[in-house]
């Protein structure tokens, strides 16, 4: 399998690709842990003064293709082959195939990866488990892929001596494999500055050149989902502009990158997972300039996860999920956003209804303005008005949560229904993040976030002594680990 994929031409376009940019992503991780010294320091972000001119201009993205224009519905999931073809059938406009924070990545979910979405490109995707045959349906969803993020590697390919940037092989390999397929869609996770932006334009300048694909071809949506890019929507907008497809609201992550690189302050410190909503004045004020932002420059806005999974089972619990999702959809629908995301199937028919009853017959609404918004940097910032309050049960949660999910991920998976949420790395992020500044801040103890570790294992079937023990490294150590999957990938295969 691994020969098949990685032909001599591809190696050597993934060799090119690294040697071209590897040095500039260095560079720019190293900005990344600058910035964060000096926000440790004291600094607080704002908007750059020396981009004024860009957030003030006068300018547009390039449109996008026919196919781009209606995304009312998108749901997203890892590239594992069901995963694929259920998606694909799920009767929702897109799907963001995931090579990151749902995606574990081991080699063979990597490489097996690249197969399934080739196959699904040529409509020869198939699967038979004994109990089911899945196939394509005659429609079937427009297929978009997410790399992994610049801060990680893919230690099992290396270019003179050094692992390639995962980003790179998750991004080469399949646009060298696909783009004479339609193979040109894309996400783009954890940006931090528009300087980030510019390097993935750089590197999709470079591949539709060397590969005689006409430039503009490409098209990507990036996901604001860390605190910093919040402050350079515009830029970001602007460096993709020939290449962009918009922006998304990456809510988990976004409250994650909060903690990561805030968290430190007291006014930082947020209550429990479960209270921080969307409706929250911080997170509303990000999604509200999101929107804002998009649709001045002619681009998309994307909203966020529902990661709610109903119940097949349980028609209570079902209820209740699909009254959440309707709610949060209604809400991202009378911001401004032109479509959504959802992580189950099921969920695709409740949001589809939603902005089905919004937009109509138009394919979305980018027309619509949002010059009532006017989010500052404070408003940006004022996580302390954040309601709710941080709770026994709530620390029971982020615990039970960050084990179960570690414990997945260490055996192959990448997004796991828990508590009848859908967790993936993001979500996962906030659980143990959440639990090493509460420690720091003193709302809990140590033997407190000690016991309910026992207590949580103790209601788990299986071996989860690996997960545990990764768990505390990434929630009780006294420097914070920058993202759990740097330490979590050095235990898989």
């Amino acid at each position: 399998m691994v020969e098949q994929v990685l032909t001599d031409d591809a190696v050597d376009f993934l060799t090119r690709l690294q040697r071209e940019f590897g040095p500039r992503r260095e560079q720019l991780l190293t900005a990344r842990q600058e910035r964060a010294e000096r926000l440790r320091a004291g600094e607080l972000p704002d908007f750059l003064p020396e981009t004024a001119r860009v957030r003030e201009g006068d300018w547009r993205v390039e449109p996008v293709p026919a196919e781009l224009q209606d995304r009312r519905v998108e749901i997203t999931g890892p590239v594992d082959r069901k995963m694929v073809i259920n998606a694909l059938n799920s009767g929702a406009r897109m799907f963001m195939a995931d090579f990151e924070d749902s995606n574990s990545p081991t080699w063979a979910n990597c490489i097996d990866g690249q197969v399934n979405l080739t196959d699904a490109l040529e409509r020869t995707i198939e699967l038979d488990t004994g109990e089911k045959h899945y196939r394509l349906n005659e429609e079937t969803a427009t297929l978009l892929v997410r790399p992994r993020g610049w801060h990680l590697v893919e230690r099992h390919f290396e270019v003179d001596g050094a692992p390639i940037s995962a980003s790179l092989f998750d991004f080469g390999l399949y646009f060298f494999r696909n783009h004479g397929r339609g193979g040109t869609w894309f996400y783009l996770p954890k940006l931090e500055s528009h300087l980030e932006a510019r390097l993935w334009n750089d590197v999709f300048v470079w591949a539709q050149d060397e590969l005689g694909v006409p430039q503009g071809t490409i098209k990507a949506t990036v996901l604001i989902e860390t605190i910093l890019a919040a402050f350079e929507m515009d830029e970001i907008l602007y460096e993709l502009r020939e290449h962009s497809a918009g922006l998304n609201a990456g809510r988990w992550d976004y409250i994650f990158s909060v903690i990561k690189k805030l968290g430190h302050r007291p006014e930082f410190v947020l209550p429990d997972r479960g209270d921080v909503t969307m409706a929250v004045p911080f997170m509303r004020a990000y999604t509200e300039l999101l929107v804002k932002t998009c649709h001045r420059r002619g681009a998309h806005a994307m909203g966020g996860m529902a990661a709610f999974i109903p119940s097949r089972r349980d028609p209570e619990v079902n209820a209740v999920a699909l009254a959440k999702v309707r709610e949060d959809k209604e809400r991202e629908a009378g911001q401004g956003f032109d479509g959504t995301w959802v992580a189950h199937p099921d969920l695709v028919p409740v949001a589809q209804e939603v902005f089905d009853r919004v937009l109509g017959d138009r394919p979305n609404q980018v027309e619509r303005q949002r010059d009532d918004v006017d989010s500052t940097a404070a408003d940006l910032l004022d996580v302390a008005s954040t309601p709710g309050e941080i709770t026994d049960a709530g620390l029971h949660n982020n615990v039970s949560v960050g084990i179960q999910y570690l414990g997945a991920w260490l055996r192959g998976s990448g997004a796991v229904a828990i508590f009848n949420l859908m967790e993936d790395a993001a979500t996962s992020e906030i659980s143990r993040s959440q639990v090493w500044q509460w420690l720091r801040h003193g709302k809990v103890s140590e033997e407190q976030v000690r016991r309910a570790i026992e207590g949580e294992l103790g209601k788990l079937e299986g071996d989860y002594e690996e997960a545990r023990q990764l768990f505390e490294q990434v929630a009780l150590g006294d420097e914070f680990v920058e993202f759990l999957t740097l330490p979590a990938y050095e235990r898989i295969d």
